[in-house]
């Protein structure tokens, strides 16, 4: 079999060892999902990145989780695909160009329609060119063979057969209605993508007047300059106040139309007068109760957020000047009696700041409740049919949603995107909705508007797998997908739109299992932001860390659900843990001489060592394996830190020198194979969280196969399993730190020979220790070993106590009592100063008063290491006094 190349640095660089190593994978073709055979397929759907920019900590996160679930499934047999792809992101790559334009001079409407799309495939050919850089330096094993973009022929295929059947089923239709309208984009937005934010405003409270000229009705408003469109004023019928005034009608002031006073139940008789004014153009309540009332809908502003020819004499001022203007005038007249100051929740567009105006316009929207109705009973059915959301409480976050639905707007006013499939006849107005256009397209106008981005990403799982051809190989094969990877912000966005799409037009749940992350957010909690500044480059982290320590570091440092803290020590500690394993698996290679993976034999005559780490092995597989089915990667991270630097660095390779350096052919044999055999499989359980080092560890060992990627998950081998040998070990390693304290209790370095005396709680015991007696002298260093049942005890002596055993170290010989003492008074002379000094500081006012609130913790965080230290000294002193 192959013999190891042994060509490993004598450093440790991740730049070196990554380089070159992805485009090796890809050559081979790793990565790509077989369809064939008997393996049982494995699928996940890449969440698709917007083409839009870079990829952001939060992308290096969700992609690493899935490359570590589709890395262990190729791993265990599975035929796995992977499947990548970008989102065309509508409104944000739009923005994006037209700021690009706007620097250059121009507008999408100095180009057309046709010039500027041309402009936008440019800018997705260059970013996705970008992220796929990005992914190929994070290690990711996607099948770029099946690569997806959400507007490339075969998901646009897919987008107009899911229109037009929603259409034909009255699921889709086109109306007016109140929508969240973004002034600076000119688009609908739907109302996830409405930010809400506190802003200082003001109630302006006015009287209309009653156009009989008995009086006056006060009402209050917050947006002045929609008044020109009201068309009513309403009050609760059964307001004894205003009871007798329904029917009436009042002067608009300003416009001086008359409006009916009407009753409707909406109104809350307890807040503020009573009486509200109905604006069914500017308000989605008003246009509830303008539809109850048959009320005309007048708009007054355009879709720039100016002001129309509706509004009289305001035509053409901005919405907000308006506001001002029209305040003023109605001061003039006597109408506006009071302003009040009055903070209150106003929606932003998420993708370009403006404040949200709500507005009567013309969209298409899909009626939700029979779709959401369908995904609610699915949470109902039985496990093996159901979606499992992990952690399981998002499940009710989703079903919260899904129950209180509202009607979907899909229709944006943007050019780069889905067209909507609908065509209106020039001279009939009549609507043809067809994945095709008409046959005489002379007489007929495309809809100019495109569908919201989510519509296409909501059938993304199934999508790009070939459908709407059912007979698609890939679809038949892969879907549905076994697990989705994505934050709990987009939940609403794009998990609930997948489920009750895939449901309606596959029949089945789009995917088994949700796995839920949080956000990354800073090293003091704060969510990361341009305006902070404390954004992270996770390329700028690889090129100073490599992608191993940064993968590692976000795999494992937060539980399923939770945000994650990002910060630079905790990316160096993995680096430090990366240097451990190299150099460990350097050493080991060292002293392989020439193995081969045939000539590997852990079944001969083994040491207590041997047995142990083998155990210990044994269990970490299961342990690993069943968390990370669990998707309890923090956990698993945590067990591979501690199996790797404590029980294989930190102890078996220290008492594989004892073999490796003497004389017993049999035992380096043996020991070698155990190294060979145990890194093989310890490489293989870290592969998935580490692909670039475990390659080139795996590479230089005694192996079979071509790449770790696809050699086999370790199982563990219930026949290598020793539960004798693992407590024979406990117990050394106990005796062994024990010693180890004592000496550092008492400053006695390990390179000074000591007397050590081991009283054994029995024979069973002591015939263990004496069996073992090489480790013990080989990392407890004695000039003279006594073990025993029966053992003469010195007067003055060292003692501790472990499971079954008292160790006695005799202190003649082990220090000098008079010059520990001295010592320690030293110690414990500087020690009071440092007291001394914390405490001055703290009991000075000025300091309290004026330091920061960290700096105080910090301080009075010394003040307790200090005296701790201070009463351990005083405690030895006293102690060493007695004997």
């Amino acid at each position: 079999m192959e013999e190891q190349k042994q060509s490993m640095p004598t450093k440790y660089d991740p730049q070196t060892i990554e380089k070159g190593r992805y485009e090796w994978w890809l050559k081979e073709k790793f990565f790509e999902a077989k369809n064939e055979g008997e393996k049982q397929p494995y699928t996940i759907v890449i969440p698709p990145p917007n083409v839009t920019g870079k990829l952001h900590l939060g992308h290096a996160w969700d992609t690493t989780l899935q490359d570590i679930l589709t890395r262990m499934k190729r791993m265990q047999g599975y035929d796995v695909l992977w499947l990548p792809g970008m989102d065309h992101a509508g409104i944000a790559t739009q923005a994006k160009v037209e700021e690009k334009l706007r620097s250059e001079g121009k507008s999408r409407y100095d180009l057309g329609r046709e010039k500027f799309l041309e402009e936008t495939w440019k800018w997705k050919g260059e970013y996705a060119n970008h992220i796929r850089k990005q992914w190929s330096k994070l290690g990711l094993g996607l099948d770029y063979s099946r690569e997806r973009f959400t507007l490339d022929e075969g998901l646009s295929k897919a987008v107009r057969e899911v229109f037009v059947s929603l259409y034909n089923k009255g699921l889709i239709y086109r109306g007016e209605y109140i929508i969240n309208w973004d002034p600076s984009t000119k688009t609908a937005l739907s109302d996830i993508e409405v930010i809400y934010k506190d802003v200082q405003g003001a109630f302006y409270h006015m009287r209309y007047p009653l156009a009989d000229g008995s009086g006056h009705i006060e009402i209050a408003t917050t947006r002045p300059e929609t008044m020109l469109g009201d068309t009513a004023v309403a009050v609760h019928p059964e307001d004894d106040r205003y009871k007798h005034l329904i029917g009436k009608t009042v002067i608009l002031p300003i416009i001086g139309r008359e409006i009916p006073i009407i009753g409707d139940d909406y109104v809350d008789m307890d807040f503020g007068s009573g009486a509200v004014k109905i604006t069914p153009a500017h308000d989605p309540n008003d246009f509830e109760i303008g539809n109850r009332h048959n009320l005309e809908r007048i708009l007054v502003m355009n879709e720039d957020g100016t002001m129309n020819g509706k509004a009289g004499k305001y035509e053409g001022m901005d919405r907000f000047e308006c506001r001002k203007q029209i305040v003023k005038d109605l001061q003039d007249q006597g109408i506006l009696f009071k302003i009040e100051d009055h903070l209150h929740s106003v929606g932003h567009s998420e993708r370009s700041g403006a404040v949200v105006e709500p507005y009567l316009s013309t969209q298409w929207f899909v009626k939700m409740q029979p779709l959401a109705d369908e995904a609610v009973a699915l949470q109902q059915k039985p496990e093996s049919e159901k979606v499992h959301f992990i952690p399981d409480r998002f499940e009710k976050t989703y079903l919260h949603w899904m129950e209180n639905i509202r009607d979907w707007c899909i229709s944006r006013q943007l050019w780069w995107g889905h067209r909507i499939p609908a065509w209106y006849h020039k001279e009939t107005g009549e609507i043809f909705v067809g994945q095709e256009a008409p046959a005489d397209l002379e007489n007929w106008e495309q809809d100019n508007d495109v569908l919201d981005t989510w519509f296409s990403s909501a059938l993304w799982p199934f999508s790009t797998m070939g459908w709407p051809d059912a007979e698609s190989a890939d679809y038949k094969r892969y879907y549905p997908t076994a697990a989705l990877v994505t934050g709990y912000d987009i939940i609403f966005f794009w998990v609930s739109r997948m489920i009750f799409q895939g449901l309606e037009f596959t029949g089945e749940r789009p995917f088994k299992d949700v796995l839920i992350h949080g956000l990354v957010r800073d090293s003091q909690g704060r969510k990361m932001s341009k305006s902070l500044g404390n954004g992270v480059d996770p390329m700028e982290v690889i090129d100073q860390y490599g992608a191993d320590s940064l993968r590692y570091f976000l795999s494992t440092g937060s539980s399923p659900g939770q945000d994650l803290r990002y910060s630079n020590e905790k990316v160096e500690a993995v680096w430090n843990f990366a240097n451990k394993i190299w150099n460990a698996s350097r050493f080991a290679l060292m002293n392989m001489e020439g193995l081969t993976y045939e000539e590997i034999d852990i079944n001969s005559e083994k040491s207590v060592a041997d047995k142990w780490i083998l155990t210990r092995l044994n269990e970490t597989i299961e342990t690993v394996t069943r968390l990370a089915d669990k998707y309890e990667f923090g956990e698993v991270g945590r067990v591979l830190y501690n199996f790797i630097w404590d029980d294989f660095c930190d102890w078996y390779i220290e008492m594989a020198k004892l073999p490796l350096y003497g004389e017993e052919e049999d035992s380096k044999k043996t020991t070698r194979s155990i190294l060979a055999y145990v890194l093989d499989n310890t490489m293989r359980l870290l592969h998935p969280f580490m692909p670039f080092i475990t390659e080139e560890i795996w590479q230089n060992l005694p192996h079979h196969g071509e790449s770790i990627t696809v050699a086999a998950w370790p199982k563990a081998n219930g026949e290598l399993t020793d539960t004798e040998a693992s407590e024979e070990m406990k117990l050394l390693v106990e005796i062994i730190r024990s010693v180890r304290n004592i000496r550092a209790e008492v400053n006695t370095p390990m390179s000074k020979k000591i007397k050590l005396i081991l009283k054994a709680k029995d024979e069973t015991i002591a015939n263990t220790l004496n069996k073992n007696s090489a480790y013990i002298e080989r990392f407890c260093n004695p000039e003279e070993l006594t073990i025993g049942t029966e053992v003469e005890e010195p007067g003055q002596a060292m003692t501790a106590v472990v499971t079954g055993v008292e160790l006695i170290l005799p202190l003649q010989g082990l220090i000098n009592i008079e010059e520990e003492i001295k010592r320690l008074e030293k110690e414990l002379d500087k020690l009071n100063k440092e007291v001394d000094r914390v405490q001055k500081k703290l009991s000075n006012e000025g300091f309290v008063k004026k330091a920061p609130e960290n700096v105080i913790e910090e301080e009075r965080a010394k003040e307790q290491d200090y005296s701790e230290k201070r009463d351990a000294v005083i405690y030895r002193i006293n102690e060493l006094k007695q004997l």
